[in-house]
This record gives structure tokens, sequence and C-alpha cells, in this order.
């Protein structure tokens, strides 16, 4: 996988804590690079399957636009409420576009496990409904930092 993190190496994730963790959460933050420079930061779903982010993104949006110019993307998925809870994932690197756009449900078999796991994670089904607006984007990470602020000692 990517390089690891070099800080915080006591807080960070392992492994299997990082991969239960992008499983059971709901909602990412992610970041491209608009044609001037300046940043652009969106809440989307998204589905991980141990190698890859999998980001079901509307093709008409300004993050698809963005990373159609640029492929460059970060993308922060963190929890907690007080600060001794803190805990998440950073991941960055380019996005690829994967499958037709917008998708309508052709055959893809790169995209057979991440529609599974994203119609199971957010729609309790077993297989992905498509409306034409969205399509998929795959992040395998260059770098990837995590955190655990709970794994501080107390004191």
């Amino acid at each position: 996988m990517a390089g690891t993190q070099r800080r915080g190496r006591r807080i960070m994730l392992t492994d299997g804590e990082r991969d239960a963790f992008l499983a059971a959460q709901r909602t990412c933050r992610v970041a491209t690079v608009g044609g001037d420079g300046a940043p652009h930061v969106g809440a989307l779903w998204f589905a991980w399957d141990g190698t890859a982010l999998w980001l079901y993104s509307i093709t008409r949006s300004r993050r698809w636009a963005q990373l159609r110019k640029d492929p460059r993307i970060a993308v922060v998925v963190d929890d907690g409420d007080g600060y001794g809870e803190l805990r998440g994932v950073e991941l960055s690197g380019r996005a690829v576009f994967i499958g037709e756009a917008p998708r309508t449900g052709e055959p893809c078999p790169e995209l057979d496990v991440p529609e599974r796991l994203f119609a199971s994670k957010y729609f309790g089904m077993d297989t992905m409904p498509h409306d034409g607006r969205h399509a998929w984007l795959r992040l395998v990470p260059d770098s990837v930092a995590s955190w655990d602020f709970r794994k501080i000692p107390a004191g």
C-alpha cells in the first residue's frame, strides 16, 4: 500500500483498525483542486475494499469537473466528539474514473465489489441501484495517515 506515516506512529491505526473504521464510517470529505489552484471540499459517501477508496459522485458536480482537469485528490474520514475520542484516516493520490459516466449499470467487472459494498452499506441491498446521475471514482492512495487519540495515555 501507500507510504507509512512517520509522525504519530503510536496513535496510528493498524491496518485492521483502519479497514474496520473505513467500513463502518459513512461520510468522507473530498478535497479537489480548481483551475486557479484553490481547494474545494465536499462530502461524499464511499466504499473501502481494503486497497482502494471508491467514491460515487454526481457527474455534473464541481468535484467531477475539477478531477477531469486535475486528478489529485485528498480524502478525510474522521469520527469522535471529544478530543480524546478523535480518530480518522487521510488518503491522498489521484482519482481514476471507472465505468461509464453517468453509471447506468452496464456490466463492468471492476465495479462488482465496490457496488456490492456500497449497496449493502447505504441501501441495505445486494445490488446497486443506478440513477443515471452518478459515476465511480477510484482512489488507490499514494499516502495514508491515520490517528486514534483514544490511544494517547491518560494523565
